[in-house]
C-alpha cells in the first residue's frame, strides 16, 4: 500500500510538471503568433492571441505581459476605447505590477490623443491630466515622467485658455461677477499658464470698472511685481493713468521728429 501511494504521488506530480510545461509551450505560442500578427499590422487578431496567452496561464509571469501587449495592439492602430478598457481591466487584475507607469501613460496616451477641441472634450482632457498626474508624483523617476510632465503643462493650457475664453463673452456681456470668477480660476488653477498675464489685467479692468478700485490696485501691483516687462502690465498701468496713451504717443511722436531732424542734418 506504501509503494502504491508512493507510486501515484510520483505519477501525480510528473504529470503536474508535464502539464505546466505544456501550458508554458502554449503560452508562448500564442504570445509568438500575437506577435507576428502585430508586426503583420493585423492588430485585432494580435490583441486576440496576447489575451489568450494570458487566459491559458494566468499564474505566470508572461500573463501581464500579455495583457498589456494586447492594450499596446488596440493603441498602435487608435482603438482607444480599447486600451482603455483592456488597461483598466489591467489595473483590477494585476493592481502590484512592477511597471505600472507604464501603464497609466498609456491610460493616459489613450485620452490625450481623443482631444481634438477643448471646447467639447473636456472628459479627456481631465481623465489625461488625471493619469499623467499619477505618473508624474508616483513615479517621478519614470522614463515617462518628463513627457507626462510637458502634457499636463499643455492641458493646463488648454484649460486656462477655455476659462479666459468664457471669461472674456461674460466681460463684453458686463456680467462681471462670473467673469472676475473665470479670470480668478486662471490665477488660482493655471498660475503656470500663457495666460496668468492677462488674466491679471482683466481682474484689474472688471474690479476698476465696478468702483473697486483698491481690487484693482492690488491685481495691478502684483501683475508689475512679476510681469513688469508684459504689455498687459502696461495695459494695466494705463487703466490707471488715462493719460498714459496720450503721453506715450507724444514721446513715440517726439523720438521719430527727432530722428528725423538727426537724418536731415546729416544731408546738410
Amino acid at each position: 500500500m506504501i509503494f502504491l501511494l508512493l507510486g501515484c504521488a510520483k505519477e501525480a506530480k510528473n504529470k503536474s510538471v508535464i502539464d505546466e510545461k505544456d501550458l508554458d509551450l502554449q503560452v508562448l505560442e500564442a504570445y509568438e503568433e500575437g506577435m507576428n500578427a502585430l508586426n503583420g499590422g493585423d492588430v485585432l487578431f494580435a490583441a486576440q492571441k496576447f489575451n489568450e496567452a494570458e487566459t491559458l496561464y494566468p499564474q505566470s509571469e508572461w500573463a501581464p505581459k500579455s495583457a498589456l501587449m494586447a492594450a499596446y495592439s488596440y493603441y498602435s492602430q487608435d482603438y482607444y476605447g480599447d486600451v482603455i478598457a483592456e488597461l483598466n481591466r489591467f489595473l483590477r487584475v494585476y493592481p502590484k505590477y512592477d511597471d505600472l507607469d507604464y501603464v497609466y501613460y498609456l491610460l493616459g496616451i489613450s485620452y490625450y490623443e481623443q482631444i481634438v477641441d477643448e471646447k467639447k472634450d473636456l472628459q479627456s482632457i481631465n481623465n489625461a491630466k488625471k493619469y499623467f498626474k499619477i505618473v508624474k508624483e508616483n513615479y517621478p523617476n519614470s522614463e515617462y515622467a518628463l513627457d507626462a510632465n510637458f502634457k499636463i503643462d499643455f492641458i493646463n493650457d488648454i484649460l486656462a485658455s477655455k476659462e479666459m475664453y468664457i471669461g472674456r463673452y461674460y466681460y463684453d456681456k458686463k456680467k462681471w461677477i462670473p467673469a472676475i470668477n473665470r479670470f480668478q480660476t486662471v490665477i488660482n488653477d493655471y498660475e503656470t499658464t500663457i495666460y496668468t498675464e492677462e488674466a491679471l489685467h482683466r481682474l484689474v479692468e472688471v474690479h476698476y470698472r465696478i468702483g473697486l478700485k483698491n481690487e484693482a490696485q492690488k491685481y495691478a501691483e502684483l501683475l508689475g511685481y512679476n510681469y513688469q516687462s508684459s504689455e498687459w502690465y502696461k495695459k494695466s498701468y494705463a487703466v490707471f493713468n488715462k493719460n498714459y496713451e496720450k503721453n506715450k504717443k507724444r514721446i513715440n511722436k517726439k523720438k521719430k521728429n527727432t530722428i528725423l531732424k538727426k537724418f536731415k542734418s546729416l544731408l546738410d
